[in-house]
């Protein structure tokens, strides 16, 4: 994870009201009647922000989030979810739920245990959107309207710390803003660059990620990423936590995305299709790696050492070229591929893509 990479300074204004007092016309003896017109009245100043205890902040944010369990077949995951609608549609970071096979939420408002199915998912800006199965009447998160986070606001992290199953929250105040950092999975080990982040001083812990960072009035700034705290809560914090949130506003966009149906270079909508390799980069295309058992490139001869050069009528020059075509596809679409073989020998397959979990 790499240091700051850039502060932004945030002006205040403040708003000065003013009023004009009118006296009456003086009153000619002859002529048409003098007419009078009045003047607007001056705006009410705006009413000061909701200020909250801690207590109270959590009393409002904890009903409108979920406990998540991601199960890939090999390994749990735990993290949190935001709650942005009644019905069940549920905000956190993809990293939490990728390579899951089933997920499963708990709503902290209700107690009730969901099965969660994945709307779409940015994996470049780690957002992930939910949506869980029969939910109704949830209590949903307030957003913040002016998601304009200062340096030296404060601000409460809340989520499902260490897995345990129940709220925990984390309190402190924004440190920076526009932040990039290099995340590291504590999962497995992959790692993510994410830029324009909130940086804030509060000890979030595996296990918050997807969870709400809320300002003092109880809503949500941001999307709890990444930290440095230790995954062991035996082990003292860090004299100086770092923790990074997406921002609010940034999610959105992508949730918006989501439900609009759009895809994207980096938005995928709907369930993973699965082909079946991992690959590398490579001066011809895109090398492969490894090759799962039992999967449509399994099934069409494509082994290890091999390199992709065309993907459904389109050049394959990179690994991020294979990735980025992926991303457009579903489970059920036939696919052109071509690649060379370990010999240099030239081969094509039109392979049905099946489902997979997100990636």
């Amino acid at each position: 994870m790499t240091g700051p990479r850039a502060a932004t300074v945030v002006a205040v204004a403040t708003a000065v009201i003013g009023s004009l007092l009118l006296s009456a016309p003086p009153v000619r003896e002859s002529g048409p009647p003098a007419v009078t017109v009045a003047q607007p009245a001056a705006p009410s100043p705006p009413p000061p922000p909701v200020v909250l205890t801690p207590e109270e902040v959590e009393a409002r944010v904890i009903p409108a989030i979920v406990t998540l369990v991601a199960d890939s077949g090999l390994v749990e995951t735990a993290g949190t979810g935001i709650v942005l609608t009644p019905d069940g549609v549920v905000l956190t970071n993809h990293h939490v739920i990728d390579g899951a096979l089933d997920i499963s939420a708990v709503s902290l408002g209700n107690g009730a245990e969901y099965v969660a199915d994945v709307l779409g998912y940015d994996s470049s800006r780690d957002i992930a959107v939910l949506r869980l199965q029969g939910a109704g009447d949830l209590p949903s998160a307030t957003l913040a309207k002016d998601t304009t986070a200062g340096i030296g606001d404060p601000v409460t992290a809340v989520g499902n710390a260490e897995g345990g199953g129940v709220p925990v929250a984390a309190r402190g105040f924004v440190t920076d803003l526009e932040q990039t950092i290099t995340a590291r999975s504590s999962t497995d080990g992959s790692r993510n660059r994410l830029n324009g982040l909130i940086q804030v001083d509060a000890a979030v812990r595996p296990g918050d990620s997807g969870g709400p960072l809320v300002d003092a009035g109880a809503a949500v700034i941001g999307v709890n990423t990444a930290g440095n705290a230790d995954s062991d809560p035996s082990k003292p914090a860090p004299a100086q936590p770092r923790s990074y949130a997406v921002p609010i506003d940034t999610a959105m966009t992508v949730v918006d995305q989501v439900r609009a149906g759009r895809t994207s270079a980096t938005v995928h909508i709907g369930d993973t299709p699965l082909l079946g390799i991992s690959v590398t980069d490579d001066d011809r295309g895109a090398e492969v790696l490894w090759v799962s058992i039992g999967t449509p490139a399994d099934e069409a001869g494509i082994e290890i050492g091999d390199v992709v050069t065309d993907f459904d009528g389109t050049a394959v020059r990179s690994s991020a070229d294979l990735s980025e075509l992926m991303i457009a596809r579903h489970p059920g679409d036939a696919v052109a591929v071509r690649w060379f073989d370990e010999s240099g020998q030239q081969r094509t397959a039109t392979i049905v893509l099946e489902k997979g979990p997100p990636r």
